[in-house]
């Protein structure tokens, strides 16, 4: 007979085993929600996106986040992040250059202020936020830590200045380029079009760009540019970057997605790719059927912007955008896998600690199927799960790498500013012995 300590033990590790056994076996009921064990572990951790367009619903639409609008379709609202146990968002700061062309700097900060009255409008759900340590204390206190990451560096329209001010008011990421090749660094959605005046990755005013956002404390991201200035960024940076909404281009050959090679290369310095969801980016059947689309959809696209040519600047954006909206919907939406897919490639490639989510929320004209809004969030848990991935390195992929990126620009940024009596060293010097 067992000792009666031993019993208790051998009957509390069978019973502890079966309970595990039933959590994370998911119900047939329940179809893809997450499992009780997905849940315990998602709601544990610290989820954290990097990229929603949601601001510009915030200020054009008057959208408020407490009281969306019945059968509301947006894919982030503050029940939805609640739903989703989402603890920080990154509101993207996002100018549409064609729409917006001599008044970058007046649209940026706008939709900052969009963003501030969210906030101060609602005081009891969501909190700005600015430093990593705010960013937990928000999460302590049961509020979305509200961040801003400017999408696009025509928002600085070429000013040093504007940068620090940007800075100053919140912002604490800036994309390089957004789709566009500005006047110091070369975009991928452009880079083959041979009318556009390109630089051969950053300039020398690009490279004190990201020098000044090293200095300031502003991470810098790499999403949207193009290969060479991407090499360049980390070549120039001297704290870790990420690309804070791009996909595998291994499994789907989009210029907007990191290579494998680029995600070795942002792994080294100490960077962290945060998966998006578009469809485009992360199913390569998909994309192929976009594209086949192109030229009737672009003819559909300019027959509306030359009705409404004549309309204010967020009238024609918003005519357009939901023309070419109406056409990705012609396109079944991909499984739900393939978001797991990519951050299990990009885990696999560039190593578990430099992986994270970007889901470009209310920014893309689909998503696969089961990914509707930030409520969805605890299925990525659910899939990870199933992939085995356990509950730390979980929590790393939910947020704990973006935490570790985020504390160690703050730190390079401690050490660049006690520096700051010595001579700046020459980057054109830094970049040639780098070679």
């Amino acid at each position: 007979m067992l000792p009666r300590i031993l019993l208790c033990a051998v009957v509390s590790f069978f019973t502890s085993s079966s309970l595990l056994m039933a959590q994370a076996k998911p119900s047939k009921k329940a179809g893809r929600s997450s499992s009780a064990l997905a849940r315990q572990i998602h709601n544990s951790a610290l989820v954290i996106d990097t990229h929603a367009d949601t601001t510009q619903r915030l200020l054009d639409e008057n959208f408020d986040m407490a009281n969306p609008p019945a059968g509301d379709k947006g894919n982030l609202d503050f029940a939805k992040a609640k739903a989703g146990n989402l603890g920080a968002e990154f509101f993207s700061i996002w100018v549409e250059p064609t729409q917006f062309k001599g008044q970058y700097a007046h649209r940026t900060l706008d939709l900052i202020d969009a963003v501030y009255q969210q906030a101060a409008k609602h005081p009891d759900k969501m909190v700005m936020v600015f430093t990593a340590t705010g960013l937990e204390f928000a999460h302590r206190e049961h509020k979305l830590a509200a961040l801003m990451g400017i999408e696009g560096g025509h928002s600085i329209e070429n000013d040093i200045r504007l940068l620090r001010d940007y800075y100053h008011l919140g912002v604490r990421y800036m994309t390089l380029t957004w789709s566009n090749t500005n006047e110091w660094a070369d975009s991928s959605g452009d880079i083959d079009d041979p009318s556009v005046q390109h630089h051969n990755g950053l300039t020398d005013f690009g490279k004190d760009v990201v020098y000044e956002m090293n200095r300031l404390g502003m991470i810098v991201d790499v999403s949207h540019v193009s290969d060479k200035t991407f090499y360049d960024t980390l070549l120039v940076s001297r704290a870790p970057v990420i690309a804070s909404h791009s996909s595998a281009r291994a499994l789907t050959n989009h210029p907007r997605n990191m290579s494998d090679d680029m995600l070795r290369a942002i792994s080294r310095q100490g960077g962290v790719v945060m998966v998006n969801y578009y469809s485009a980016f992360v199913d390569e059947n998909w994309r192929k059927a976009y594209d086949a689309q192109a030229k009737d959809r672009k003819a559909a696209v300019d027959a509306v912007e030359e009705k409404y040519k004549d309309a204010d600047p967020v009238t024609r954006y918003r005519e357009s955008d939901k023309v070419a909206k109406e056409w990705a919907a012609k396109i079944p939406r991909p499984p739900f896998d393939d978001i797991i897919d990519h951050i299990d490639h990009v885990a696999k490639v560039a190593g578990i600690d430099h992986v994270g989510l970007g889901s470009d929320f209310d920014g893309t004209p689909s998503m696969p199927e089961g990914m509707d809004s930030a409520a969805d969030l605890p299925k990525i848990t659910e899939g990870l799960l199933k992939r085995g991935y356990t509950a730390a390195q979980i929590r790393k992929i939910l947020g704990g790498n973006f935490m570790r990126v985020f504390r160690q620009v703050e730190q390079v940024s401690k050490q660049m500013r006690a520096q700051k009596s010595q001579q700046r060293p020459s980057l054109a010097r830094q970049m040639s012995s780098a070679h």
